[in-house]
């Protein structure tokens, strides 16, 4: 562990700049292994035609990302529970996602893993997590709003005796964390679809998230969530338009878990889903969009995910990344000022 712990604040922008260099100087390798390779992204047929120069683009970039986060929690933070849990989930939810990408850059295609083999993989991942957070990490089941209200999502619970022990498993709060798990990976999976929009819209609301956990006297998680937004810097090093490497599915459905994970060990449950507005608001435009065309055969916006429609609407992709950014960053603020003032 390096960084003076008694000026925790210090650590944290520590681990933002370690791993901002990490990953920074360790993707150009990386790059070059991917061209080398042959290991590139596949772009959706049906996507802005404008898109299709992408084709073949290097993509896996997450691992780097990761290689980045772990960098810095390993030589900033002290390994407790809390942080062990969040590291684990983000790690196997970016295997997951790894495994999407494998898949889709074997077939030539830009579809990888079946929807169906994905939700089997968040459901373990998200069941496993809950249990550990509830029974190892001393979690709450319970979700808390802004003004101090909650709701008991531990009164249906079932108590095994294991090796010794005793586990319990409580139910409503297990799907809960199911739905929000699931739900902002494929949220910020969704989000990942022009240069810099997943990765600097992921960045503003885990330097935010890193703020709140601060403030719950979880050093390490703050580590944690500082960590992901430097990772995040230096993945956008070269990123930005036009890209030179995608994260791909290894890490955006590992950021989305991530934040997940912070929500849960925090208790920002619904805060969070307030700070990462602009994923729920992707995610909403997808399912708007579905919903209307299944119904009525007619659809609302031009194009979803919805960075999507202001391409067609005629927008640069440069200028709807940018505007993401700053929604992303009112969204995060939002959030956070309802935590402080509510909370």
């Amino acid at each position: 562990m390096i960084g003076n712990p008694s000026y925790p604040t210090y650590q944290v922008f520590l681990a933002i700049g370690i791993a901002a260099l990490v990953t920074c100087a360790l993707m150009p390798l990386f790059i070059r292994l991917m061209r080398h390779e042959g290991v590139g992204q596949q772009i959706r047929a049906d996507g802005p035609q404008r898109h299709l120069v992408k084709q073949g683009t290097p993509t896996m970039g997450g691992i780097i990302i990761l290689v980045g986060v772990l960098a810095a929690c390993g030589l900033v933070a002290q390994w407790t529970p809390a942080l062990v849990l969040a590291v684990v989930v983000t790690l196997v939810t970016g295997s997951l996602g790894l495994l999407d990408d494998i898949e889709s850059v074997a077939h030539g295609r830009s579809l990888g893993l079946t929807p169906s083999q994905k939700m089997v993989g968040l459901v373990l991942i998200s069941v496993a997590f809950c249990l550990v957070a509830v029974n190892v990490c001393g979690v709450a089941p319970e979700i808390r709003f802004p003004g101090g209200l909650s709701l008991d999502l531990g009164v249906l619970s079932t108590t095994f005796p294991v090796g010794g022990a005793e586990v319990t498993v409580p139910w409503l709060y297990l799907v809960f964390v199911f739905l929000l798990m699931a739900g902002l990976s494929n949220a910020v999976n969704l989000t990942d679809g022009l240069d810099g929009l997943a990765g600097g819209c992921t960045m503003v609301v885990m330097l935010f998230m890193a703020m709140v956990a601060y403030r719950y006297n979880e050093l390490d998680i703050a580590i944690f969530a500082g960590s992901i937004a430097g990772a995040c810097v230096g993945f956008l090093w070269h990123n930005c338009y036009p890209a030179s490497i995608f994260m791909g599915d290894t890490g955006s459905l590992a950021l989305g878990a991530a934040l997940a994970s912070l929500a849960v060990l925090t208790k920002t449950e619904v805060t969070s889903l307030i700070m990462g507005g602009l994923f729920v608001c992707e995610a909403l435009s997808v399912m708007i969009q579905v919903t209307s065309f299944k119904l009525t055969g007619r659809r609302v916006f031009l194009m979803t995910p919805i960075h999507h429609h202001f391409e067609q609407m005629g927008w640069a992709e440069n200028k709807v990344v940018i505007r993401f950014w700053i929604v992303a960053a009112a969204f995060a603020a939002l959030g956070f000022a309802l935590y402080f003032q509510l909370g």
